[in-house]
């Protein structure tokens, strides 16, 4: 397939292997997230309020578990469903059911599309407007760095509609530059982290043990199981530094060769950035938290000081400040200089993640729309730049949205990622459904990877979605908000969606549940 063409533009096969790997990686972006997101982890507490900081990276363990068991599953479909498109899991779910040989389970195709495309867009179109927040915070704690004043939520606001836009422009441009884009960041932010983590682990062998009151006491410490329920809690967390494998699978209509090259970049991706880079950097950054990493708040007339990972919790840079650390007593007091230099890599990265997120985003939303499933203001592309560009455009209004819920505290960042990490688990559970059911009488059919393999994954993925109804539900004050944060936004998605399916479906007289529709 060397070109797909619409009702507007012609869709150019410009993407090899390493292109639509480097796309989904870009998502996952190997570095970033260990600056934006340790803050999250770093104070997350059990239902009972106690802190649940020691589990950070046994709980991307347990995440990373289910995002490999979730990722041979789309490899497996990627396989047998190269024309896909931009439809991705969506188009995986109507091609379980009407690729049955008993035509009884195609009036099934219609529902599991539709709740599959219901959790792609909960997940894909709340996931840019968390990574437009978590760039407003970063570029309001540099500003306090040079001058010592903390931007307020209208300011920090104003910050993310300007970078939402900002990237919706370049999305708009094409996937062509936005690739380009991707690879230099991916390479730049590598370096960037991993450097950073072996000077994480220098500092703590070149200070003697009585010299600070490590977090950890040892390398095994770090690693270990503390409490199951704390695995539980930060693997809801977790999921977000690792979701976007799959994102490559909406690239099928860019890529040369998509039967080859999106199941193997589904995995490489995964690994390149999941296995190898956050294992490494979460070990590193966890290994060198001491009572030398030190917050303080001013509340009022109330000043607050806490150490170690009490620190990291509170503070809105946890890795800004532990470069600061480093570089100050590792490399002759260039402490300062080397957390800029960190954060305009981490701020290159958010801007490829968010970029990834939005071309991922509206692929999906264009492909539910060409099929009548969603408003046919997002089924359109651009006739330069073949690109869904209402659809971007859209995308960035909702982002900039949700981020404004986002900069206002840690609650409210926590919130919206619940709420995008929410639909990830739906999606990724309902797709190693799809996987058992697409390959159930195919003669390829493989026990184990067809359906040994995504039975856990649906099963890991199920444990997730309880742990986030149960655990922060019954939690503390903060946590309660933020699963209300997260079902607030669900709430409205689902029940949007529901009226416009049922509208749309009355007047086009097809049956939510039967096969008197159109094929993708």
């Amino acid at each position: 397939m060397s070109e797909q063409k619409t009702n507007t533009a012609t869709i150019k096969s410009t993407l090899g292997l390493t292109g639509v790997t480097v796309n989904a990686m870009a998502l996952i972006a190997p570095g970033a997230f260990l600056w934006i997101t340790y803050q999250m982890q770093a104070a997350a507490t059990s239902p009972g309020g106690a802190s649940v900081a020691s589990d950070i990276w046994s709980g991307i363990i347990f995440a990373l578990i289910l995002a490999f068991l979730t990722a041979l599953s789309y490899a497996e479909l990627a396989k047998i469903y190269p024309e896909a498109g931009f439809g991705s899991s969506y188009y995986f779910a109507e091609k379980a059911f009407l690729d049955q040989e008993n035509k009884t389970h195609h009036k099934w195709a219609r529902i599991a599309k539709l709740l599959t495309g219901w959790a792609a867009h909960l997940f894909y179109w709340v996931y840019p407007g968390v990574m437009v927040a978590m760039m407003a915070i970063l570029i309001g704690y540099i500003y306090t760095q040079f001058t010592g004043r903390t931007l307020d939520n209208t300011e920090l606001t104003i910050i993310a509609v300007v970078f939402a836009a900002a990237t919706g422009y370049i999305a708009y441009r094409g996937v062509t530059g936005s690739t380009l884009t991707a690879l230099v960041i991916n390479i730049i932010q590598l370096i960037s982290l991993i450097g950073f983590s072996v000077a994480a682990i220098i500092y703590r062998l070149h200070n003697p043990a009585h010299a600070a009151a490590w977090a950890f006491t040892s390398a095994w410490d770090v690693v270990k199981i503390h409490s199951l329920q704390g695995v539980l809690i930060q693997s809801t967390l977790a999921i977000l530094i690792l979701v976007g494998f799959e994102s490559s699978t909406a690239f099928a209509a860019e890529a040369k060769n998509p039967k080859r090259d999106i199941p193997k970049a589904v995995i490489i991706s995964l690994v390149i950035q999941g296995l190898f880079a956050y294992l490494f950097e979460y070990f590193s950054a966890n290994y060198m938290v001491s009572e030398k990493l030190i917050n303080t708040t001013v509340s009022g007339t109330v000043t607050t000081t806490v150490t170690g990972l009490a620190a990291a919790g509170a503070s809105s840079a946890p890795m800004g400040d532990m470069a600061i650390l480093l570089g100050n007593s590792l490399l002759g007091g260039i402490g300062f200089g080397l957390m800029i230099s960190i954060a305009v890599t981490v701020a290159l990265a958010i801007l490829g993640t968010t970029l990834s997120a939005m071309n991922t985003a509206v692929r999906v939303s264009y492909a539910m729309a060409q099929d009548k499933e969603m408003p046919a203001l997002l089924n359109s592309l651009h006739g330069r730049f073949a690109t869904p560009h209402r659809a971007i455009w859209v995308l960035v209004v909702v982002s900039s949205l949700i981020a404004a819920v986002g900069v206002r505290s840690v609650v409210g960042l926590t919130g919206i990622t619940l709420a995008s990490n929410f639909g990830t688990f739906v999606l990724y559970g309902l797709t190693c459904v799809w996987t058992i059911i697409a390959f159930s009488q195919r003669k390829e059919h493989s026990v184990v990877k067809h359906m040994i393999i995504p039975a856990l994954g649906l099963l890991a993925n199920l444990a997730m979605l309880g742990a986030i109804l149960y655990l922060y539900i019954i939690g503390n004050s903060d946590a309660r908000s933020e699963a209300y944060i997260c079902f607030g936004i669900a709430g409205i998605w689902a029940v949007g969606s529901a009226l416009y399916v049922g509208v749309n479906s009355k007047r086009s007289g097809r049956p939510i549940i039967g096969v008197q529709y159109k094929q993708l």
